[in-house]
């Protein structure tokens, strides 16, 4: 059951919009979900997508309502790496605007549909045929590792680990400015923003975030920017985006948590899953799987000056 809280940024607007943004589904997938029985607002049955919301009202979910959904297919051409595979996971070191997995908007040439093509015994891997394998995010605009699941079993178990964060993820970003503290930790909830519900902001209302942050270098040439080694103690949507430009230190090349800032030549926001680590789910041996800097990223810190 996916449960929210009405914030301001969406007081007045008509359930079934609400419900395709909480539910990350189509207006039409989110009305037959509402004519399914699959929505409550405020503990009662909603039954049309028409009424208007009011803030602080809750709004309650069912995923077991949702349309079936048109499953990914095969795509051969879908081009991923791969730096290791077994017969439990596959860890992949994905593209720079590569969706992983498809939603709202994004059916085809996915992440998915490519492990489809390569491995086809992830089909049916996990609670969702939609995202079969996926145990957890990396925004399409990021480039770096990914593990995905070949068995139901080992699925589980990697979930869990993300979610009692014994799975760890370090990042490579480069911010704008020089952070004062060399090294911290930003605890900050993050959730919908007020201002605009297509984004992601700290919020009170939010979920409990954590990063750590270290600085381990700077550029005075094009600009006055950091390189950060960043480390996620929780797994929340564009949560290094959102956290570093609450400390306003932004990603550099980030259209949406950047402040409007030049992108000083870079295409996407700057952001590198450089290495993962895990207890592997079938051995229980701890495995750690680096990346280097993607090309565009390391291309582009040739060019900068110190």
């Amino acid at each position: 059951m996916i449960v929210e809280v009405l914030p301001s940024a969406l007081d007045g607007q008509r359930l079934d919009r609400v419900v395709a943004l909480i539910g990350d589904l189509s207006r039409s997938d989110a009305a037959a979900t509402i004519k399914a029985g699959g929505v409550e607002v405020d503990g009662a049955p909603a039954t049309s997508g028409k009424a208007r919301l009011t803030q602080g009202q809750t709004v309650r979910v069912d995923p077991a309502a949702f349309p079936l959904p048109d499953l990914p297919s095969p795509e051969a051409d879908v081009e991923f790496g791969v730096i290791y595979e077994d017969e439990a996971v596959i860890v992949v070191d994905k593209p720079a605007g590569l969706v992983v997995h498809p939603g709202a908007g994004n059916l085809d040439g996915t992440l998915v549909s490519g492990l489809l093509a390569r491995f086809p015994d992830v089909e049916g891997v996990g609670d969702d045929p939609v995202r079969p394998g996926i145990v957890h995010r990396l925004d399409a605009g990021s480039s770096g590792l990914l593990v995905v699941a070949r068995t139901t079993d080992a699925a589980d178990v990697l979930i869990s680990q993300f979610a009692d964060h014994s799975a760890t993820r370090r990042y490579d970003a480069l911010v704008w400015g020089v952070p004062e503290a060399p090294h911290g930790i930003i605890d900050a909830p993050v959730g919908r923003s007020k201002s605009d519900p297509l984004k992601m902001a700290v919020v009170a209302s939010g979920r409990p975030a954590r990063t750590d942050y270290r600085v381990i270098g700077s550029y005075t040439t094009p600009a006055l920017v950091s390189r950060l080694e960043c480390r996620l103690e929780t797994g929340r949507t564009h949560q290094i985006r959102v956290h570093l430009s609450s400390i306003n230190h932004p990603l550099v090349g980030d259209p949406i948590y950047g402040q409007r800032r030049p992108t000083l030549g870079l295409g996407r926001p700057f952001l590198h899953a450089a290495e993962l680590a895990f207890d592997h789910p079938v051995t229980g041996e701890r495995v750690t799987f680096t990346s280097p800097l993607a090309s565009d990223l390391q291309a582009w810190l040739d060019k900068a000056e110190a």
